[in-house]
């Protein structure tokens, strides 16, 4: 019983010690925060941390793996290795609460929690992260990166970003 309570505690540590890892492309929250990472199992003095991207194509998955091994193996482990996880989809449900704080704080819209079902009309509209007005459109589908769609809130008439629901 020990041994799974050391491990756990090594768990929680690595995940903490994750939170130095920036999205490069949201760069004010963590890769915890994301939801990206799904699991961290660790065996002796090696580590494994599994992950997935927030899109199939997303262009900063090297950078964001290469950034969590080197920010584990500072922890003082001997392999780390750090893989995509076939076995989960992201959704924009696993981001943390504290995640959408910043992300709000930041000018970015957010989805709202849906389990995995949501409509046209909820991709459209989002609440405004400036005013928090809900009177608001879709102007693109495709924002400054595959996450993010354009939108324009006809209140406080300013254009924002909005992370996408998925």
């Amino acid at each position: 019983m020990t041994e799974i309570i050391i491990e756990k505690n090594l768990v929680e540590e690595i995940l903490a010690a994750l939170e130095d890892v920036k999205d490069p492309e949201i760069p004010f929250i963590s890769v915890v925060e994301l939801g990206i990472i799904t699991a961290v199992e660790v065996d002796n003095d090696n580590v494994k941390v599994k992950m997935i991207p927030t899109f199939t194509a997303c262009p900063a998955i090297k950078l964001m793996q290469q950034q969590i091994r080197d920010r584990v193996l500072v922890m003082g482990f001997n392999k780390v290795e750090v893989v995509i996880d076939p076995s989960v989809a992201w959704s924009s449900d696993r981001v943390s609460e504290a995640g959408i704080k910043k992300l709000e704080k930041f000018g970015l819209g957010t989805a709202h929690r849906h389990g995995g079902e949501f409509s046209f009309n909820e991709l459209s509209q989002s609440k405004c992260p400036h005013c928090g007005s809900n009177n608001t459109t879709m102007q693109s589908m495709f924002g400054s990166t595959l996450c993010r769609s354009m939108h324009y809130c006809f209140d406080c008439k300013q254009g924002f970003e909005r992370f996408k629901p998925l």
